[in-house]
């Protein structure tokens, strides 16, 4: 996220040599008649002969005056101002959160800060489209069995733009829950439901509109009667103070606790500076922040709220654990005891400028969590991490999950 860029500031240097003409053969000497007049010689006619005309010499060129040479152009100076000021105000903040993301990364994590057996992951599509086969089950219990994963946010959609969800793009949904409670006996699975936010382009779902909020309510229903045990909702972009979305969670609340299901969320990262998502807001359309308070807000209306802590633009793994340790210390102080705050790991790799795989790893995400838990609230029950997603993880990310938090 953070790129720092140095400018070269030396001058362009002045060139002071100056190049003559070289010298030609001296004129031979004319000895003049002594009755020469001096304005030349007289000749037999008497008359008075104009000199011969010489050449004049090239001109030599003049150095430049000391002054001249010292002098600035003003939009040189312009120039240099701007990029100092640019350095002050962007360089210098930046370089300091940095070094303070590193020290937040340090020290050691509090005993006892490893699982609470409430973890979550997020799982792909292809489990309720037909993709996935009895033996894929099989294997993926094997994997979780000894972890504290609790809860499957499955992926059931995306919602189409007006909030509808056809159920042909969940097939297989019945199959999956059913397998799952058979191979891994009280792991809940809920539906992951996802769209874009007309806010985040020209197309999109509007939340503004009350007859399509109504209408993902339904789609929430209707996956609850296929069996599902709580809906997951993740939509994005998603800005704070969005009061329209507090709207939505009203509702939803509403069915699940008539269904006895979870209401679950994918949440957004909190402001690391205060009031970051305003100042973010004046130059992206789609600010990456929320505030704390309006995280509070949304925590205190869900029965799970699980923090998309990765992309994060970190480029060093121990600023990135600071990172997650400063979110996981920000989540904690706002979102009441009675919610269940899951801290999310990357369990995938790759580079671009919002996420640097050297960086991001599962690892720093682990320490990271336990540090913010370890300072803010160690015996904090409803915690627990949340790996995203499983068909891009590797052996590594599974093997510091485990030796990092399971344990």
């Amino acid at each position: 996220m953070d790129h720092t860029e140095s400018r070269d500031g030396t001058d362009e240097p002045t060139d002071d040599t100056r190049t003559t003409p070289a010298p030609g053969p001296a004129p031979a000497p004319v000895s003049e008649p002594a009755s020469a007049s001096a304005s030349g010689p007289v000749p037999a006619s008497g008359r008075t002969l104009d000199p011969a005309p010489r050449p004049d010499p090239a001109p030599q060129p003049q150095p430049a005056p000391e002054s001249a040479k010292k002098r600035r152009r003003p939009w040189v100076r312009r120039v240099r101002r701007t990029v100092l000021v640019l350095a002050l105000v962007l360089i210098v903040p930046l370089v300091a959160v940095e070094a303070a993301l590193r020290v937040n990364y340090m020290g050691d994590p509090a005993d006892g800060t490893h699982t609470r057996n409430r973890d979550a992951m997020w799982l792909g599509h292809a489990w309720v489209d037909g993709r996935k086969k009895d033996a894929d089950v099989t294997a993926l219990a094997g994997r979780l069995k000894d972890t504290g994963v609790r809860d499957l946010y499955v992926h059931t959609g995306p919602l189409e733009h007006d909030g509808t969800l056809p159920k042909s793009v969940y097939p297989r949904a019945r199959w999956f829950i059913d397998a799952v409670h058979r191979e891994l006996p009280g792991v809940r699975v809920q539906a992951f439901l996802g769209d874009v936010l007309a806010n985040g382009g020209p197309e999109g779902l509007e939340l503004s509109d009350a007859a399509t909020r109504a209408e993902v309510v339904r789609s929430a229903g209707q996956v609850l009667d296929t069996g599902y045990e709580g809906v997951h909702m993740d939509l994005e972009p998603l800005h704070s103070g969005d009061e329209h979305y507090l709207d939505l969670l009203d509702d939803l609340r509403k069915l699940t606790k008539d269904r006895d299901a979870q209401l679950s969320v994918a949440a957004h990262q909190i402001d690391p500076l205060p009031h970051l998502h305003s100042v973010a807001g004046l130059v992206a359309d789609h600010p990456k922040w929320w505030s704390q308070e309006f995280f509070g807000q949304v925590a205190r209306r869900v029965d799970q709220i699980a923090v998309m802590s990765y992309d994060t633009a970190r480029l060093f793994e121990s600023t990135y654990g600071g990172y997650v340790a400063q979110q996981t210390s920000l989540a904690l102080e706002v979102t009441p005891p009675t919610t269940h705050l899951l801290m999310g790991l990357p369990f995938y790799y790759e580079n671009n400028p919002s996420h640097w795989g050297h960086a991001e790893t599962v690892a720093a995400a682990v320490r990271g969590a336990r540090l913010g838990l370890s300072r803010t609230d160690p015996d904090r029950e409803l915690f627990g991490l949340a790996p995203y997603i499983d068909f891009a993880a590797t052996e590594t990310n599974w093997k510091e999950f485990e030796d990092g938090w399971v344990r």
